[in-house]
């Protein structure tokens, strides 16, 4: 019998989609009912479901940043779940979810649309493999929908960064930074002689570098790709990185793993 997993924090739509999933799909046992990004990923990590529910607006992390945590902290072995995010209309979320061919729902979610949902689900869950190719084509739609963005302006690109330490504000040329950590509320900011912290996101910040020169490599840590000396990939996907002046080595998740191969 397949499992799902909901994710909704707006408790009355997550009992409507449970309900309906009820009536539609009888087959499939709901595992779990959560509020937030970061409960779902623990109850995923969990329960193992073969379906996950996300809406992509939650407290915290959101369904976007929940898949990816889910991508990069999932088991070598079970098959990763299948994923429907949902969303209120949003035409730029709903055309890169069409470009990627990743199943959503939108809000109020409209029975004959979940229907056709279930269906391609099952379909799915019928034709696939415990791991392999469905993996990756999940981790490169990940890929595709995290990097991208509503058009816009040009952010102009960070060429130095300000670091406040009581009266004292560092002025950290941004050659300088070997990479960037995500750390509770704070980026701690790596140079080869010190490290400082600011006050800003990974999504804050990753408008205003240069992709060319430094690559997110997890979900937590944006390195600069010239200081990276080696790259050793493991059995599960994963990267350990070693950095030119710095002792420490440094994991990049397989959602990135594609960055690194050779020429």
């Amino acid at each position: 019998m397949p499992t799902a997993l909901i994710a909704e924090d707006e408790p009355l739509l997550a009992a409507g989609l449970q309900a309906d999933l009820a009536r539609l799909w009888p087959d499939l046992q709901i595992a779990a009912v959560v509020g937030d990004g970061a409960s779902a990923v623990t109850q995923a990590l969990q329960l193992q479901p073969a379906v996950c529910f996300f809406d992509i607006r939650m407290p915290g992390m959101s369904g976007l940043d929940a898949a990816q945590a889910l991508a990069e902290d999932w088991p070598e072995g079970p098959a990763f779940p299948l994923l429907v995010f949902v969303t209120a209309y949003d035409q730029y979320a709903l055309q890169a979810f069409e470009a990627q061919a990743v199943d959503y729902l939108v809000k109020p979610v409209d029975s004959a649309r979940l229907a056709a949902c279930i269906e391609r689900l099952k379909k799915r869950l019928a034709d696939r493999a415990p791991a392999g190719p469905a993996l990756d084509q999940t981790l490169a739609q990940l890929r595709a929908l995290l990097v991208a963005a509503p058009a816009g302006g040009v952010t102009p690109k960070l060429e130095v960064i300000q670091a406040s330490v009581g009266n004292i504000v560092h002025m950290v040329p941004i050659d300088e930074v070997l990479y960037f950590e995500a750390a509770d509320k704070y980026l701690r900011v790596i140079t080869a002689e010190r490290e400082h912290l600011i006050r800003l996101s990974l999504r804050e910040l990753m408008p205003q570098l240069d992709a060319q020169k430094f690559w997110q490599v997890h979900r937590s840590l944006v390195v600069r790709a010239s200081a990276i000396t080696t790259a050793l990939r493991d059995e599960s996907g994963k990267v350990t990185l070693t950095l030119r002046g710095r002792p420490e080595r440094l994991t990049a998740s397989r959602l990135y793993a594609h960055l690194f191969k050779g020429m």
